[in-house]
């Protein structure tokens, strides 16, 4: 029977492939990370309800995982790709876990005993983790993998392993794979806010990231859910949240808007609000756009919990002797106005995914003007590339929440299932 490549395995990607395997194809689920999940398994809840992320998204990981029809192949990256629709070769490396998937439980005694801490990725950078780890709680596949890079190599790993099955050297492999069709679902990296460097970003400790913030407010993420600054552990008394960050800016040559940051500030805002109802929440945004079905509710009942949205974007953030400044005009009132905030949050926008570029040299696609991949018809095929038989679903498309990414997830999974039907 022919199968299906599912490259990325974020909410959309994991998608597409359970629903092209619930269909009875098998399915390559290919992630280039240790776990499957994505940016979607960093947030704490979802917009407009409120639900916890996980709760929607780790069923989906487990249901991968259990799937009959579904291989996972994390710690893999495509090289190439050949042939035709009904008919591909992909060939792919998949790199060293330096841990035998086959006898690891997960059961983290690695972990416990590691005497080494480096900076968890997962934890956008604000938290640590160990050189032999889980990525998260949830991780699929539940195992461990050892960071060759930072690891010292003292044993002590290898000696509390009852099952022996942490490797002290591990080559990469070549794998082959013969699929009928292929969906690209790699998602987006987010704007680098350093690019900015007049606000202050790594330099003002109190300066971070809305994805730092999602990790701070999260329970499960370095401070238990608490919100606290980087620069003294303190509960802020005043948070602003700086709109457009990497969105419809001309100067960072990001003209396009993403889409979700509207409403990912308001979120937390809202969030920040129910836990602390006492701090003072500011967004100063250019526009707010909140165009799906009960956003517009959502950013009402914002403003009923007190938050302040002020129109005007700032230009920079001043670091003084007492903590941070930031001169912004009211652009409703003409006034200019002096925030004295405790905490900044940089609400960056979404941008092509690392690679996204070379990958679609290799498949022979084609990028739009902002990098993500172009589809042959945006309103009668918007899952299709000019290539027959590889189709592009979520973020890897353009910037757009959960629900939409879900949405075309599922349809590249039914172009993709009706071209294993063609090659029978």
């Amino acid at each position: 029977m022919a199968e299906v490549a599912v490259i990325g395995g974020g909410v959309a990607g994991i998608q597409a492939a359970l629903d092209i395997a619930d269909h009875g194809v098998r399915v390559h689920l290919i992630e280039r990370e240790p776990s499957i999940g994505g940016h979607m398994a960093q947030l704490d809840k979802t917009f407009p309800t409120n639900d916890c992320s996980m709760c929607i998204l780790s069923p989906k990981m487990v249901d991968i995982a259990r799937h009959p029809n579904v291989i996972v192949h994390t710690l893999t990256e495509v090289t190439g790709i050949t042939g035709d629709v009904g008919n591909f070769t992909i060939t792919a490396i998949r790199h060293p876990r330096y841990v035998d998937e086959n006898t690891c439980n997960g059961c983290g005694d690695c972990t416990e005993i590691c005497p080494v801490e480096v900076y968890n990725e997962f934890d956008a950078g604000v938290g640590v983790r160990k050189a032999i780890y889980k990525p998260h709680p949830q991780a699929v596949p539940d195992i461990t993998i050892r960071d060759a890079v930072h690891c010292i190599d003292c044993g002590l790993c290898y000696d509390i392993c009852g099952k022996d099955s942490i490797f002290r050297e591990e080559e990469e492999k070549e794998i082959t794979l013969h699929v009928a069709s292929v969906v690209i679902a790699t998602g987006f990296r987010t704007f680098d806010a350093d690019k900015k460097t007049e606000f202050g970003y790594l330099r003002h400790p109190d300066v971070i990231t809305s994805l730092e913030f999602e990790r701070l407010i999260n329970a499960s993420g370095p401070t238990g859910g608490k919100i606290k600054r980087l620069s003294d552990g303190k509960a802020p008394d005043h948070i602003v949240f700086i709109q457009c960050f990497g969105s419809r800016d001309i100067p960072a040559k990001r003209p396009y808007c993403s889409g979700v940051c509207c409403m990912y500030a308001v979120k937390n805002a809202i969030l920040i609000k129910e836990k602390n109802p006492d701090t003072r929440v500011t967004i100063c945004y250019m526009d707010i756009r909140a165009y799906g079905k009960g956003y517009e509710e959502y950013y009402v009942r914002a403003q009923e919990l007190g938050v302040r949205f002020l129109r005007g974007r700032p230009g920079e953030i001043i670091r003084t002797k007492d903590g941070m400044i930031i001169p912004v005009e009211n652009t409703e009132t003409s006034e200019l106005e002096t925030l004295e905030p405790g905490l900044v949050v940089l609400s960056v926008g979404l941008e092509p995914a690392d690679g996204a570029a070379e990958l679609a040299e290799k498949f022979g696609i084609e990028l739009d003007e902002n990098g993500f991949f172009e589809q042959e018809d945006m309103k009668c095929a918007p899952v299709k590339t000019v290539r027959p038989g590889i189709y592009i679903a979520g973020a890897a498309v353009a910037p757009k929440d959960i629900p939409d990414s879900v949405t075309q997830g599922e349809a590249a999974a039914m172009r993709a299932f009706l071209d294993t039907v063609t090659a029978e």
